[in-house]
C-alpha cells in the first residue's frame, strides 16, 4: 500500500467522520497517537474533548442543548500502564476491562458490534498503542456491518509489529459524506508523519472539514522513556 499525503487526504474528504492515527515518528523515538470527531448534527457539535487523567472524555459544551448523549459522550483515551487504548465511543471500556482480565484487544471486543444508529450503523474503530524500551507495537480494529446489512457484523483487524520510522496507519468510520454515510473500506491507510506534535497537530487540524470539525486529541510518546506531550483543540472553546 502506498503512503499518502495525510493533509491531502484530510482536504479532499467533507466527512470522514472520527478517526484514529497510530504511528512513529522520522526520527524514530516517538510514538504518534491522534484522534478526532466531526458531526453534522447540532448534538453531535456540541461537544468538546476534556482531560480525565491521561485520558480523556468527551463532555458537552452546552449541557442544556444535549438531547441524546448515547453515542456521543464516552471516554475515547485510557491508559493501562505502557498501553493507550483509542476507540469512538464506550468500547474503549470494554477493551480495558477484557484486556483486564487477560483477554486480547480482539477478543476483548467479540462482544460489540456497529453503533445501532440507521440507518448508518456507524463503525466501531479502535487502537491500541504498547510503548516499550525495545519498540513498540500497536493494533487497529473496525466492526462495521456488511454494506448496510445490520444483520450481519464484519470484524477486522490489523497488527503492526515494529512500525516504520516516519509513516502511522490511518482508520476513519465513514468512507465520504453522504446518506447514509458509508462505511470505510479497505486497509487503514497509510500516511505520514512529522517530528514535531505541534506541526501533526496543524496538519490535522488545519485539513479537517471547518463546518464538520469538533475536536482534535494528539499525543507524542517517547518510546525510550514513556513522557508524553499531548495537544487537545476544541472548535467550540476558540
Amino acid at each position: 500500500m502506498q503512503v499518502i499525503s495525510l493533509k491531502e487526504d484530510l482536504k479532499n474528504n467533507s466527512y470522514p467522520g472520527r478517526g484514529i492515527i497510530l504511528g512513529k515518528t522520522p526520527d524514530g523515538t516517538k510514538a504518534v497517537t491522534a484522534y478526532f470527531i466531526m458531526g453534522r448534527s447540532e448534538n453531535s457539535r456540541n461537544r468538546i474533548f476534556v482531560e480525565e487523567g491521561d485520558g480523556i472524555r468527551t463532555q458537552a459544551y452546552d449541557p442544556s442543548k444535549l438531547t441524546d448523549p448515547s453515542l456521543i459522550i464516552y471516554t475515547p483515551v485510557r491508559v493501562m500502564g505502557n498501553k493507550i487504548i483509542i476507540t469512538n465511543g464506550d468500547q474503549t471500556e470494554t477493551i480495558f476491562q477484557g484486556m483486564d482480565h487477560q483477554l486480547t484487544f480482539e477478543q476483548s471486543l467479540r462482544c460489540r458490534e456497529f453503533e445501532p444508529d440507521s440507518p448508518n450503523y456507524t463503525p466501531r474503530i479502535s487502537g491500541i498503542l504498547h510503548v516499550k524500551p525495545d519498540g513498540f507495537n500497536y493494533a487497529m480494529s473496525i466492526l462495521k456491518s456488511c454494506n448496510g446489512n445490520p444483520e450481519s457484523c464484519n470484524r477486522f483487524t490489523f497488527a503492526y509489529e515494529n512500525p516504520v520510522a516516519g509513516q502511522a496507519h490511518f482508520l476513519h468510520t465513514y468512507k465520504q459524506d453522504g446518506n447514509p454515510l458509508p462505511s470505510f473500506e479497505g486497509e487503514p491507510k497509510r500516511v505520514e508523519t512529522v517530528d514535531g506534535i505541534d506541526d501533526f497537530t496543524s496538519i490535522l487540524w488545519d485539513n479537517l472539514n471547518e463546518e464538520n470539525k469538533i475536536s482534535l486529541f494528539v499525543r507524542y510518546i517517547e518510546i525510550e522513556t514513556g513522557d508524553f506531550e499531548t495537544r487537545i483543540i476544541n472548535k467550540n472553546m476558540k
